[in-house]
């Protein structure tokens, strides 16, 4: 789960230290800096899943998770003389131990769950580089970053209560190239020297941290008539949420059960999707049914209410769809994941607004999922407070944000949140001017009336 993410540089963000939640809530207005938080770590999996090693950051094009265009685009005020740096702090599912990698002692030398990456990128001429990335563990840090004034130059260091001396190889000293991306020690890291095998460790977790964030963006698919499934199993729903049928299709043939509280009978995929959708008062039932046998086509069905005749996806209400790519994504990643999503509540009627917070704490709560969402919705805001009043959900899971933009630059507002559910430090106008517009509406009222009676 991630802990924290500091960030300097990026976008309207100069510096932002944000610490995060089991659910964590992003809101702001429109075009304040809320959504780049989530496009940053995009853009880190995206990277990490490139296939061009020689890229520092892969800014992505058309159809891919992000498309950034470059540098310039992303670096804060456009100033390519600036280096953009990051820290990940995240605590791992289970206990990570290093041992001797010279094997001259059998015991563990370092051990526990929590771990941090930090990296620096900056350009040198017209080139962007990794000027250094580090890890640390057990109060130990292990980097790489370049010597001196000559950006080509790096060394392999570490300092702490483990510190340890790199044992360089015998023969001709070659210098050692720099970082792989944004997160690998170069390979001469292994070969130049005899015990830094263990370093590909941190490298591993990362990469494991980074293959378990999913991401829902805020425009979907619309619904078909129609669906083809040829037996492929999705990593996830897809941006959009184009992958959703093919996600519970995939899902029914696993056999998937789950449970929503200790002690229920156990549910298929398809009935836990359908209980939601009952619960957020959206639809009766629901159900995809091949059309025929072996035709590899599908419908999904749906009944309005107890009384009403079974009828398409398509022939319902529009905000069922647009619901149902969250509702799928939550239950299909796998236990431990991360989960993105930017404005889930779009299309949906408030009460199924404060409904879905429900669905994130009964997911976040029996799946141990982690979850940002970036949103406009009060209604979602004030089901969490409320459920935290209530005791129902931990106030300490819940991290909730303001952003503010003042001329460019993007500040963080924590909104302190205590066990009664009371957000403490209510920014001004967090959802507009609600106390103006009433006092507006009270006298032009008055004033209507005062003109009817003269």
């Amino acid at each position: 789960m991630l802990k924290a993410l500091n960030l300097s540089n990026f976008k309207a963000w100069k510096k932002l230290k944000m610490p995060l939640g089991r659910i964590t809530g992003i809101f702001g207005t429109n075009s304040s800096g809320k959504s780049s938080v989530l496009q940053f770590l995009l853009l880190l999996k995206q990277t990490k899943n490139a296939t061009d090693r020689g890229l520092v950051l892969d800014f992505g094009g058309p159809g891919e998770l992000v498309n950034m265009g470059g540098y310039r685009d992303v670096v804060n005020g456009g100033d390519r003389d600036l280096d953009i740096e990051w820290t990940l702090k995240w605590r791992l599912s289970d206990e990570l131990r290093i041992r001797d990698p010279l094997g001259r002692r059998t015991d563990v030398l370092m051990r526990g769950r929590n771990l941090q990456t930090s990296c620096c990128i900056g350009t040198k001429g017209p080139n962007l580089i990794t000027r250094s990335v580090k890890y640390e563990f057990a109060n130990t840090k292990f980097f790489i970053e370049s010597r001196g004034e000559r950006a080509s130059e790096f060394v392999l260091q570490s300092s702490g209560v483990h510190e340890t001396h790199f044992i360089r190889n015998q023969g001709r000293k070659w210098a050692l190239p720099g970082p792989v991306k944004t997160h690998l020690f170069p390979d001469q890291a292994q070969t130049y020297f005899q015990n830094t095998s263990f370093l590909s460790e941190f490298e591993a977790e990362y990469e494991d941290l980074i293959d378990s964030v999913f991401y829902l963006g805020p425009l979907r698919e619309f619904p078909q008539r129609e669906y083809r499934w040829s037996g492929a199993r999705p990593v996830d729903v897809g941006p959009r949420g184009e992958h959703s049928v093919d996600a519970i299709l995939a899902a029914t043939s696993r056999n998937d059960r789950m449970n929503l509280r200790p002690g229920w009978k156990l549910k298929t995929f398809q009935e836990m999707i359908a209980y939601w959708l009952q619960e957020l008062d959206l639809i009766h039932s629901f159900e995809i049914r091949e059309i025929a046998q072996g035709s590899s086509l599908y419908h999904a069905r749906v009944r309005a209410n107890r009384s009403s005749p079974e009828t398409m996806l398509t022939d319902v209400g529009f905000g069922v769809s647009q619901v149902l790519p969250v509702l799928v994504l939550l239950y299909y990643v796998p236990e431990g994941s991360i989960v993105l999503m930017e404005q889930p509540e779009i299309h949906l009627h408030p009460s199924v607004q404060r409904g879905l917070a429900d669905v994130m704490l009964a997911v976040a709560k029996r799946r141990d999922i982690q979850i940002i969402v970036e949103s406009h919705s009060e209604h979602l805001l004030r089901r969490f407070q409320r459920r935290a009043a209530e005791g129902k959900a931990d106030s300490s899971d819940l991290k909730l944000y303001f952003v503010r933009n003042d001329h460019g630059i993007a500040t963080l507002n924590d909104l302190a949140l205590n066990e009664f559910g009371e957000i403490t430090n209510w920014p001004p106008k967090f959802f507009g001017d609600e106390v103006g517009e009433i006092a507006a509406i009270s006298k032009a009222s008055l004033d209507r009336r005062i003109e009817a009676s003269q």
